[in-house]
C-alpha cells in the first residue's frame, strides 16, 4: 500500500485520487488558517514556487481539531490562503486527522511514520514527505520550518 491507494476531496468538493501525483514528491500537511503556526503557508509557498517544476507538491489538509483554529468553509479557508499568503498548491476539503473520524490518508501516513510511542497527530502543521514512489519517508512536527525540510525535498527530486 502507498498514498496513491486513497481518494481524498478537495477544496471545491471533487474528488482526487492521489495516484494522479504518482511520480512527485510529496509534503502532505494537515493546517489551519487561526494557528501559531498558519505563517508556515508563506514558508510552503516558497517551497512550492522554487521545486514544483522538479515535481514537488504540497497538499494541503485543513484540519480544526486543535483549538478549533480552521473553522471555516473549505472556501474561507481557500479564500484566506490566497490572499494572505498567495497560495497556488493544492487545498483540501477540512479532515479529522485523529478519532474516529480520521481520514483514513492520515491513518495510513501515521501507521508508516508514528513514532516509538504516540502515533497520534499532536497539532496543525505536522507534515509528512512522501518519495516519488509513494512512501513515506519521513514525519515532521509542527516547529519544523518548511525551510528545515528543503534539503530532504531536494534529496528526493
Amino acid at each position: 500500500m502507498t498514498v496513491y491507494d486513497f481518494k481524498m476531496k478537495d477544496a471545491k468538493g471533487n474528488e482526487v485520487d492521489l495516484s494522479d501525483y504518482r511520480g512527485k514528491v510529496l509534503l502532505i500537511v494537515n493546517t489551519a488558517t487561526g494557528c501559531g503556526f498558519t505563517p508556515q503557508y508563506e514558508g510552503l509557498q516558497k517551497l512550492y514556487d522554487k521545486y514544483n517544476e522538479k515535481g514537488f507538491e504540497i497538499l494541503d489538509f485543513p484540519c480544526n481539531q486543535f483549538g478549533n483554529q480552521a473553522p471555516g468553509t473549505d472556501e474561507e479557508i481557500v479564500s484566506f490562503c490566497t490572499l494572505k499568503y498567495n497560495t497556488t498548491f493544492r487545498q483540501f476539503s477540512k479532515i479529522d486527522v485523529n478519532g474516529a473520524n480520521e481520514a483514513p490518508l492520515y491513518k495510513y501516513l501515521k501507521s508508516q511514520k508514528g513514532g516509538l510511542l504516540n502515533s497520534a497527530i499532536k497539532w496543525n502543521f505536522t507534515k509528512f514527505l512522501v518519495d516519488r514512489n509513494g512512501n513515506v519517508v519521513g514525519r515532521f512536527a509542527p516547529t519544523d520550518t518548511p525551510a528545515k525540510l528543503e534539503e530532504k525535498v531536494v534529496s528526493l527530486l
